[in-house]
């Protein structure tokens, strides 16, 4: 069938109408190529419809939830199984003593858990446990991060006031003496560190955690009583079987969880050490839907299958094998591109090309032929993306690099783009 938007343009219609913009946050397509659809209509594993029935091998995951596989059937039936009993009820179900222990049983650092909705519920509940057990005001975050849409850390700066993040300091991420200055300058009263697994910002190359930073992180913390959080909201589960920076041999005081731990059912997590405990029955948090038990059904499934099947290995070689298909296709285009971060995250972009209209005309292209990319954002493997879906990847990869060869010297910016990147 040949690929069409027409539905997608009267839902956009419509839309505007009953929706300010049509659409909010991140699931907003306006930073997009304009053909980009904004509404789908089903997923089943690797593969994803729009709302015009154009079939996608989606690499955005449902923006990462999607670990296992849109409908992965165990999920799903330890969902409806749970689902039948009951699922948002007066009480929580006793699954949910079942969920914290499978999951501080899979991840080091933890000794317990509390349960949310949105990994910004999570986030947030770490910086009011740094400040309660602290007593102090000031949290660190490493300029550029994302850590949710709250006011203290959402990137949109419209109606919010000053005094909102008046306590919020930034230093760089990958910077050990950035860091230590930050303490230095708000000396005595430094609540937490937050630190992502690694440097995953929009519109620029991904780094890997510097081990001299993460220790830096560690030591400086224990050094000042501060709470060390690493946010796992993104990566968590896509980059090891626990905890991302154990395997730099640091350990953090509290990680925030979110997106893929329950294959898209609604969950986030903050995990606690021992330290932060006492604190954390101190802070009143809650929500009406946090505690419903089919997400942490789901939940339950989904860590089962991290611990026990090779989904993370099948994820690492599905990544590998795009990677290198493209590498050789750009080459062979006469292209440069950048691909950074890990395998199961990329984020692709082209050399030579400050305002993103090279990387959004072959994205275009690619949409066109099947396959759906963010030009600007990391993306997401799913261990559900087979060696057939990559070949159909790189099938339609290699025919987009050839029309954007044509195109190239019609590309234009994209519009809201640059007056996003006008702004900052």
């Amino acid at each position: 069938m040949a690929w069409t938007n027409r539905r997608a343009q009267e839902l956009r219609e419509r839309a505007e109408q009953v929706i300010p913009g049509g659409m909010y946050g991140h699931e907003s397509t306006v930073l997009m190529p304009a053909e980009f659809p904004q509404f789908f209509s089903r997923g089943k594993g690797a593969r994803l419809w729009d709302a015009d029935e154009n079939e996608y091998v989606d690499f955005l995951c449902a923006w990462g939830p999607n670990l296992l596989g849109y409908g992965f059937e165990p999920v799903e039936a330890a969902a409806a199984a749970q689902q039948a009993r009951g699922d948002t009820l007066t009480g929580p179900s006793e699954i949910m003593i079942d969920l914290a222990e499978a999951f501080t049983g899979m991840v080091s650092h933890a000794d317990w858990a509390m349960f949310c909705k949105n990994g910004t519920d999570a986030t947030s509940m770490a910086m009011v446990t740094a400040r309660a057990h602290t007593g102090r005001k000031t949290i660190l975050v490493a300029r550029g991060a994302y850590h949710g849409a709250a006011p203290w850390c959402t990137p949109r700066t419209a109606g919010i006031l000053a005094e909102d993040r008046a306590h919020v300091v930034h230093y760089d991420y990958n910077d050990a003496d950035s860091l230590a200055d930050a303490f230095k300058a708000h000396e005595g009263d430094v609540a937490g560190v937050f630190a992502t697994p690694f440097r995953h910002e929009v519109l620029a190359d991904q780094h890997d955690a510097l081990l001299e930073y993460a220790l830096a992180a560690r030591a400086l913390c224990d050094q000042t009583g501060a709470l060390l959080i690493v946010d796992e909201v993104r990566a968590g589960f896509r980059l090891a079987r626990g905890s991302s920076w154990s395997a730099l041999g640091v350990q953090p005081d509290l990680s925030t969880w979110g997106k893929c731990f329950a294959n898209g059912y609604p969950i986030s997590a903050l995990l606690g050490s021992n330290v932060a405990r006492e604190a954390a029955k101190q802070i009143f948090v809650t929500g009406s839907f946090w505690f419903s038990a089919t997400p942490m059904a789901a939940a339950i499934e989904t860590l089962r299958q991290i611990r026990e099947t090779d989904y993370l290995e099948r994820l690492v070689g599905a990544g590998r094998r795009f990677r290198e298909g493209l590498q050789q296709q750009a080459a062979s285009h006469g292209f440069g591109v950048r691909q950074t971060g890990p395998v199961q995250m990329p984020l692709i972009l082209f050399d030579d090309d400050p305002d993103f209209r090279i990387g959004y005309g072959w994205v275009s292209e690619c949409l066109k032929r099947g396959v759906y990319l963010s030009p600007y954002h990391n993306m997401f493997l799913s261990s559900a993306h087979s060696e057939a879906d990559i070949a159909q990847t790189l099938a339609a990869t290699d025919e987009a690099f050839e029309a954007l060869k044509k195109r190239r010297g019609s590309l234009q910016p994209h519009p809201a783009l640059s007056a996003l990147m006008a702004g900052h």
